[in-house]
């Protein structure tokens, strides 16, 4: 809340907020644009009184920086030689790093600065005198932390950051991270939606943290209306957002990812090609550094960190996203259908979460090519440990769909194998190896690699990305291996979520509906080894960890490059209420051994659509890697 014209309280009420904001552990802390005047004062800012009780309160709040971590950013008109300019002041332990003139004067509708200031090209110093301290002055000024890897502010005013070339924009190519714009900003219906847009995209598009503080209560109403709007952005998604129109001080706060804006600046290759091509310009940008110092944060990180990294979140967009995960699935397999010139498909169907999702993408796709769902083949082979549950389940939904279904025994060939290999268990003997489980395993791709090639087929995979981020598949004659997969970029996280999805949105008869939800409530189970004497059935997650913690660190390990103990970190904040540290540890520290163990499966895998981002492990997409590494600097990080 402003005080129109009224320095002196502007400068307590910004004192008290900054104070409480830096106890709080903020780095960086923003104020409105002309804050310590209100920016409504119209003409009244080229009066010398106000500008000098203007010049007081400026020194008032920099002597309360003092011994403060946070850089604090505050908005106030300040006379440089014989022009007046409306500027952004960079404060910190009581000292002013630099001034920030606004660039761009709107002229136009509501808006008269052309009449009142001058604009910081115009301005024939780069360095200015504010209560006695020679300090930069300029649109080019980086404020770079020694001490917070990463942390490189820039400060912007108003109008600045709606032209179509933000200075932020070179800020930013030039290495600044978070993007600060103090504003003015009076509101009109459909403004806040289109600064909500105008910040996402402005934070997406230069990879970065973007500060958004415009003017609310106290700036005056002769002609407009202030909303009071602040919004903190990062690459896209909107971490904080002020509540509108508040008659009373507010603030909002948010934890900046500054490892993930580096990440993905790494990554990007066009954005430094860019650079490139304004290298010598960006030279010129003057860097300020600062030692920021020990921050005093204490309690839970402020931002959200969803458990489920790869599945749609909650809100209007979510049946669209899970649509579009569908259509990307049918997409690749109606292309790759049309490319080899065949029309029918062998799948294998366990009555399991993988391959359920893999043939109902498989009749999706028939039904938009105008084929019929008969030449669907799908196969259920019930093994030595199939239940009897499974195998209903596979029948029914085959039949339920309007698909071929047939089933192959096989444990015949099994057991002529075995005791080909002359395996323990071909002589009566209990022994649920490796070699007997991969038996199993084996001679089921093999069946369904023979049948495409008796029914001039395709055989469709149904291995999701989770299993191959383990290495829980058998390679090569295995569930590693099919012509085409259309779950290979798709988690068992997502797998479950989308088939929760489909029954909830009606998209097959109830009878289908049924056995979707029995596929849900079923235990995770490759079904290749015997129930125990308790008739406990094998679980792939008692064997491997539970999926939905090894998606989270798959998403970040590969989606990010993130260290082992932030991933962990992580993985505290967004499932606390479930597992605890000595948990998440363990089976990060197996996730870490089983994904870098694994690379040459992943080498061989066949083709598939890449569904979402960070989301494929294919050496022709997104993910390359020896089969040979180690996994010993990550387990030392996590250690």
């Amino acid at each position: 809340m402003v005080s129109l014209a009224d320095p002196a309280a502007n400068a307590r009420r910004t004192i008290d907020l900054l104070t409480a904001a830096a106890a709080d552990g903020a780095a960086v802390i923003a104020f409105p644009e002309l804050g310590l005047t209100g920016y409504s004062v119209d003409d009244l800012v080229q009066q010398d009184a106000l500008l000098d009780a203007a010049l007081t309160g400026l020194d008032q709040v920099r002597a309360a920086t003092a011994g403060l971590a946070a850089l604090v950013c505050v908005g106030v008109p300040l006379r440089v030689g014989d022009a007046l300019y409306n500027t952004g002041v960079v404060l910190h332990d009581g000292e002013i790093l630099g001034v920030a003139p606004k660039s761009y004067l709107p002229n136009y509708r509501e808006f008269y600065e052309h009449r009142l200031f001058a604009a910081a090209r115009t301005a024939p110093v780069d360095e200015a005198t504010v209560l006695g301290q020679t300090v930069p002055f300029g649109s080019d000024l980086l404020f770079e932390a020694q001490d917070v890897p990463g942390l490189v502010l820039h400060v912007e005013v108003c109008e600045d950051g709606w032209v179509p070339i933000p200075p932020s924009t070179w800020a930013a190519l030039a290495g600044a991270t978070v993007l600060v714009n103090l504003s003015g900003s009076p509101v009109t219906v459909g403004k806040e939606a289109y600064r909500r847009e105008l910040s996402s995209s402005h934070s997406a598009r230069n990879i970065a943290a973007h500060v958004y503080v415009a003017s609310g209560f106290g700036e005056s109403t002769t002609d407009l209306a202030w909303d009071g709007d602040a919004l903190i952005t990062e690459n896209g998604s909107l971490l904080a957002r002020s509540t509108p129109f508040t008659t009373t001080d507010q603030t909002i706060t948010a934890d900046v990812d500054l490892d993930r804006l580096r990440q993905e600046r790494a990554r990007m290759t066009s954005l430094r090609d860019q650079v490139g091509d304004y290298a010598d310009a960006l030279r010129d940008l003057r860097r300020i550094p600062v030692t920021v110092g020990k921050q005093t944060a204490s309690g839970p990180l402020r931002r959200t960190v969803p458990p489920f990294p790869f599945v749609p979140p909650p809100g209007p967009d979510r049946d669209e996203r899970c649509r579009e995960v569908g259509n990307i699935q049918v997409q690749g397999l109606t292309q790759r259908l049309r490319s080899t010139g065949l029309s029918r498909i062998v799948i294998g169907v366990s009555g399991g979460l993988d391959s359920t999702l893999a043939l109902l993408v498989a009749v999706d796709a028939f039904d938009r090519l105008g084929l019929p769902r008969t030449d669907i083949l799908a196969y259920t082979m019930p093994g030595f440990a199939t239940g009897g549950a499974t195998r209903s389940r596979a029948l029914e939904l085959m039949d339920s769909l309007g698909v071929s279904g047939s089933e192959i025994d096989i444990r015949p060939a099994c057991r002529q194998m075995l005791a080909d290999l002359d395996h323990p268990v071909a002589h009566g003997e209990e022994v649920y190896d490796t070699t007997f489980e991969n038996v199993q395993a084996g001679q089921r791709t093999s069946l369904l690699f023979r049948l495409a090639n008796e029914h001039n087929a395709l055989v469709l995979g149904t291995g999701d990305l989770s299993e191959l981020a383990l290495g829980w598949c058998t390679y090569g004659v295995g569930d590693q291996m099919s012509h085409y997969n259309v779950n290979g970029s798709v988690p068992k996280t997502l797998i479950q979520h989308l088939i929760r999805w489909m029954i909830d949105a009606e998209l097959h008869e109830e009878k289908t509906s049924a056995v979707l939800r029995e596929v849900l409530d079923d235990v995770i189970s490759p079904e290749l080894v015997p129930p125990g004497a308790d008739g406990a059935v094998q679980s792939t997650e008692d064997a491997v960890g539970p999926y939905e913690l090894h998606d989270f660190f798959l998403y970040y390990v590969t989606r990010y490059g993130y260290r082992p103990r932030k991933v962990a970190y992580l993985a505290r904040q967004a499932w606390s209420d479930k597992y605890d540290a000595a948990t998440i540890d363990k089976w990060l520290a197996v996730f870490l051994k089983r994904f870098m163990a694994n690379q040459f499966k992943r080498t061989a895998m066949p083709n598939g659509p890449k569904v979402g981002s960070g989301g494929s492990l294919s050496p022709r997409g997104d993910w390359r890697s020896p089969s040979d590494a180690t996994a010993a600097p990550w387990l030392a990080d996590l250690d």
